[in-house]
């Protein structure tokens, strides 16, 4: 199973956008993530995020560029400050491929559990609009099979 983890691109603040909606900057890291993304294939049964505008429509620009059986789907429980555990225990048992537009630091913390089984230290420093790919082996170990970030992009 490969598990996609996003954190949403860059916010408007709350002063200019009470919904804090993507930034013109947020907007465009998200998209050079995506067409990065495209040509490689990715299939995931599910895009989820937690709902709130940013994570929505990072989503969705996402979901333009990589195959989702079920669509892009918002679930409770991936806010910025929601605990992990009901999240873990549902990636533990599902065996297709998924990825997750979420926040900090609920995303490094999941993160974390997955990968050294504790949602401290924190493992990988998120980037917005960035998205770590996750892969869990035969015996159940996750790890890091790659990580890209809007930096590191034309």
């Amino acid at each position: 199973m490969k598990l996609f983890l996003v954190q949403h691109g860059k916010q408007n603040p709350k002063e200019k956008d009470p919904e804090q909606g993507l930034s013109e900057k947020g907007i465009s890291d998200v998209q050079r993530v995506a067409e990065f993304v495209s040509p490689h294939g990715i299939h995931v049964s599910a895009l989820w995020h937690s709902g709130k505008r940013r994570a929505a429509q990072s989503a969705e620009i996402l979901a333009r560029s990589i195959t989702s059986r079920e669509g892009v789907v918002s679930r409770e429980g991936l806010s910025p400050l929601d605990p992990i555990e009901p999240v873990f225990d549902a990636i533990g048992s599902r065996s297709d491929d998924l990825m997750i537009v979420g926040h900090l630091p609920f995303l490094s913390k999941l993160l974390s559990r997955l990968v050294a089984g504790s949602e401290t230290p924190e493992v990988v420093a998120f980037q917005q609009g960035g998205i770590v790919c996750l892969e869990r082996d035969a015996e159940g170990v996750w790890r890091i099979r790659w990580f890209v970030v809007p930096d590191l992009l034309p």
